[in-house]
């Protein structure tokens, strides 16, 4: 009897600390649980105050008082606001945040350019070569005169006693070779190359576009030996007028700084200017004086001699027929830029692949020259149609 009840007794025993334990890991589960809900109420509830916590807004410090400072917001004005506790050190032309409504500074952030410059620098630099343009001899010789000389031999300007040019103008009708004389000329150097589109300097806001021009400038300085190659560069630089809109008078202003850039106090050393242009008769007397673009080099339509040369650089690779009369070819392609002439042998190929061959003949040549001549009248009657 007594070992029964005993044996009773311990096994009452060890259900009642089973079912402890088993109340145990419950209540711990459901307290792991109701954290896990409470932190994510908590963030929640953040969350929700950030949507409702109002905006910020960007200004810049004019001055800097004591415990106030002026301030100019986006749209231009300026305003004496008080400075936040949590603020020091704050100097002119610092970025700051500042509340919508009664504009006290509230924290000052890293500053960053409004217009990024890094974009317009080429990191890899143009691979095209002078032997890869053909019949622009003399223009070749002007370019690196200027340009590649300078930069490779600066020690016999000294000898001589003569400053460089600081840049030049390639001007002449469309697909002449401008773009790719620039290319070879920072190819042949060791040397930053940034490439800008006129219209690119031309900004939305007052003083953006002078802004641009002045870090693109300085950006320049600090890569140098650089060039700067601006194309369509009468976008900026177009003959100014008295009267004109408020666009206008801003792209004023951006060509004035970049003049101000080329003569400043700040010397150029080893910055060089290409411009480049279809347009010279649009160009403001200013950029083209003495002293600023010195050289102005022209390059024009390929003569018989040039274009010979175009089209050899051109179908060095190609797959020809042995049989091909170049003398006929080239007769067909008088007045033809180097553009054109690119065309001409991408559309000779073309007509080689539609037929299943792999060796282009003379007549795929003269039907690619139609082909482009064509295009080219078609693109002529809807220019003058602009006009009625």
């Amino acid at each position: 009897m007594r070992a029964n009840t005993q044996k009773s007794e311990e096994a009452g025993s060890t259900s009642n600390t089973a079912s402890n334990s088993a109340n145990i890991d419950s209540v711990n589960a459901y307290e792991q649980e109701n954290r896990l809900l409470r932190e994510t109420i908590f963030q929640l509830k953040m969350e929700l105050d950030r949507f409702r916590a109002p905006a910020l807004m960007l200004a810049e410090v004019v001055d800097v008082f004591e415990n106030t400072a002026i301030i100019r917001v986006p749209n231009g004005n300026k305003f004496l606001v008080n400075i936040s506790g949590s603020v020091k050190e704050l100097q002119t032309g610092d970025t700051i945040t500042v509340e919508q409504k009664n504009l006290t500074i509230v924290e000052k952030i890293k500053k960053e350019k409004k217009i990024e410059v890094d974009q317009f620098v080429i990191i890899d630099k143009p691979k095209i070569k002078w032997s890869e343009i053909g019949g622009l001899e003399q223009q070749e010789r002007e370019l690196r005169e200027v340009i590649e000389l300078p930069l490779k031999k600066p020690e016999l300007f000294k000898k001589i006693g003569i400053k460089p040019p600081k840049g030049i103008l390639l001007y002449g009708p469309p697909g002449t070779g401008k773009t790719m004389l620039a290319k070879a000329a920072a190819a042949s150097t060791d040397s930053t190359f940034i490439e800008i589109v006129g219209s690119e300097l031309v900004q939305k806001f007052i003083g953006e576009g002078a802004k641009l021009v002045k870090d693109i400038f300085n950006l320049a300085r600090e890569q140098a030996p650089s060039i700067i190659f601006i194309d369509e560069i009468d976008a900026i630089a177009a003959k100014r007028i008295e009267i004109g809109t408020s666009g206008e008078r801003e792209v004023q202003r951006t060509f004035m700084q970049f003049l101000a850039e080329i003569d400043g106090f700040k010397p150029l050393d080893n910055v060089k200017i290409i411009g480049c242009t279809n347009r010279k008769d649009m160009l403001d007397s200013a950029i083209l004086r003495p002293g600023r673009l010195d050289r102005l080099i022209e390059v024009p339509v390929p003569n018989k001699e040039g274009l010979k040369e175009i089209l050899k650089i051109h179908t060095k690779g190609m797959s020809l027929e042995k049989k091909i009369d170049w003398e006929k070819v080239l007769k067909q392609m008088d007045e033809f830029s180097g553009a054109e002439v690119k065309a001409v042998c991408t559309e000779s190929g073309y007509f080689a692949i539609r037929e299943n061959r792999t060796k282009i003949t003379q007549d795929d040549f003269l039907k690619a020259i139609i082909k482009v001549k064509k295009s080219e009248e078609a693109e002529g009657k809807d220019y003058m149609g602009m006009f009625g």
